[in-house]
């Protein structure tokens, strides 16, 4: 999916038991871990204070005593870190020989809010001189300007201290990065030398696509997942309750089929598709997504206590390495415009074919693709003839490629003009890339009360299916029929015959100008749609329709871009 103009407020459900899908506010402040234990606290201060009183652990004492500078305290968190996650016991005392190892230079918990404030923390003590003569008059004279100097001292450690933190935070993604194989090096080779792989994780029809600006010959794959690591989109589609509590409610209701097994999360976003898997039993869910979104994923996952069950992965499904060879289950939001718009889907199959145990299930299992005849002059007189009288102007320029591009909008129930015709059912257990380029055939009768004929809408329908042997056939596809045809079966659709959704539907608007019906005129309409990708923009498409209606043939072809 992507940021489109779904401006409708939906209200989440309030069904007991369920997961609340609202996202989290991004400006929440980070919380610091306990040290010992999994207590949560506003900042290290106050968990410092804790592990004192609570476990007799006193952090800045054995900072001071060891005398260790921003690595060594990053050593030193990692260490006690990976104690308690390997549930050993510290050693009675902690030692420069315990943390000297460069591995514990990688965080144990990722995005770890105490080495993010440690430049926060009192300053070391110096250990006292017994030497020293408390009371000397000397020091009382000269306490003035020694502070003055301690104060420019510390002054330039927190700039030094600051700087050593930028650089443990590059050293720490790049750690990362190389660790799940998307060094952006070994990334810009890979392009250098073979086609931009399809995306796997998410769907971004980016402001500039939708605004007509020029995007990489590329298909402007890096703008795609750039698009995908801001909130509001993710706010969009979680707020669609059409499309996320169908995933919830097949997920939760059919915990049978997710206790004890392996999920693979393609484009997981947020992760709430992930965390529904692992609330619903699954024993390892893997979270893949290409964009940055992945790191608020993480986060989400272990505010939640779930970082057990779910393991995120950063990149295309093409290109990282799973932690086991074959899935039970794959679950994925791969929908976009008219249901193919971004190419999402080959990269599902890729991972089906390669990943999914052979009696394995894809979550959600069918589509549908539906079109109709459209007739509302409002909307024509609204959009179109509206240039040719701009308070009392001409600027019949503004038309010119009017008719080119596909219009994604939420039509009214009432301006369907005719029959709906299923024109391709997809079993997504089965079906090929190569399928999802085609020719289908398709016809409708148009209503007797229709005024024109003004073009076609297309649109789609989801379905859940519980196992590979679903019957979801064509002669019943509509997700309104075969939800009514048994019981406790999740489907939906994008159309105008229910509630809108953030895909809403694809309008192509006819450009000759279908003249007013008469009572005489043919009303059988009849012909072909084909759906093409663009050889520079896998994600792109156009739409090609033939019709005919009696002696009249016509085609026209949209952009999707």
């Amino acid at each position: 999916m992507s940021e489109r103009d779904f401006h409708s407020s939906s209200e989440s459900s309030d069904d007991e038991g369920w997961l609340d899908a609202n996202p989290e506010d991004d400006e929440e402040p980070q919380t610091v871990i306990s040290l010992l234990d999994d207590h949560v606290f506003p900042d290290a201060a106050s968990m410092i204070a804790y592990c004192k009183e609570e476990h007799g652990f006193d952090f800045l004492a054995v900072r001071d005593r060891l005398g260790l500078d921003f690595y060594g305290s990053v050593k030193l968190i990692n260490f006690i870190r990976q104690r308690v996650h390997n549930k050993s016991a510290l050693p009675a005392e902690i030692s420069s020989a315990d943390i000297s190892g460069d591995e514990y230079l990688k965080p144990v918990l990722e995005d770890d809010a105490l080495i993010f404030a440690l430049d926060s923390l009192p300053e070391p003590r110096a250990q006292p001189d017994a030497s020293e003569d408390k009371g000397t008059a000397a020091a009382d004279a000269a306490g003035a300007t020694d502070l003055q100097k301690q104060n420019e001292q510390l002054q330039a450690e927190l700039e030094g201290l600051t700087k050593q933190f930028e650089n443990y935070r590059l050293a720490v993604q790049k750690t990362l990065d190389q660790r799940w194989g998307v060094d952006e090096d070994s990334q810009k080779s890979a392009k250098d030398t073979k086609p931009a792989s399809v995306p796997n994780d998410t769907k971004a029809v980016s402001s500039s696509e939708k605004s007509g600006e020029e995007v990489p010959a590329s298909g402007g794959t890096d703008y795609y997942f750039e698009s995908y690591s801001h909130s509001d989109i993710h706010e969009t589609m979680l707020k669609d309750t059409i499309r996320t509590d169908a995933y919830r409610d097949f997920i939760y209701a059919n915990k049978n089929l997710f206790t004890g097994k392996t999920v693979l999360d393609i484009g997981c976003g947020t992760g709430i598709l992930s965390m529904f898997c692992a609330k619903a039993g699954a024993k390892l869910v893997i979270a893949v997504d290409r964009s940055e979104i992945i790191n608020k994923a993480r986060e989400n996952i272990f505010h939640n206590g779930l970082a057990g069950q779910i393991t995120c992965l950063k990149g295309l499904i093409e290109e990282v390495t799973l932690p086991v060879d074959k899935v039970d289950i794959i679950v994925s939001e791969w929908m976009g415009y008219a249901l193919l718009y971004e190419a999402m889907l080959p990269s599902v199959l890729y991972a089906r074919d390669k990943y999914l145990k052979a009696d394995g299930l894809l979550v959600p299992s069918h589509a549908s693709l539906f079109l109709a005849p459209v007739s509302d002059s409002e909307y024509i007189c609204d959009s179109i003839t509206f240039w040719r009288d701009v308070y009392g102007f001409d600027m019949k320029a503004m038309q010119a490629g009017i008719y080119d591009d596909a219009r994604m909008l939420v039509m009214p129930e009432k301006t369907i003009a005719g029959t709906t015709s299923m024109f391709k059912h997809l079993d997504l257990h089965t079906i090929k890339v190569e399928d999802l380029v085609f020719t289908a055939n398709w016809k409708s009768v148009l209503s007797k009360d229709a005024e024109s004929l003004d073009g076609f809408l297309v649109w789609f329908d989801i379905y859940f299916g519980t196992s590979r042997t679903s019957q979801i056939e064509p002669v019943d596809a509509s997700s309104q029929a075969w939800v009514a045809a048994g019981k406790d079966r999740v489907a939906f659709t994008t159309g105008p015959f229910d509630k809108a959704t953030h895909w809403m539907q694809c309008l192509l608007l006819d450009k000759a100008h279908s003249k007013a019906l008469t009572e005489t005129d043919v009303r059988e309409v009849d012909g072909e749609l084909s759906f093409i990708t663009a050889d520079d923009n896998p994600r792109a498409l156009t739409l090609q329709v033939k019709w005919t209606r009696g002696t009249t043939e016509q085609k026209q072809s949209w952009a999707l871009r």
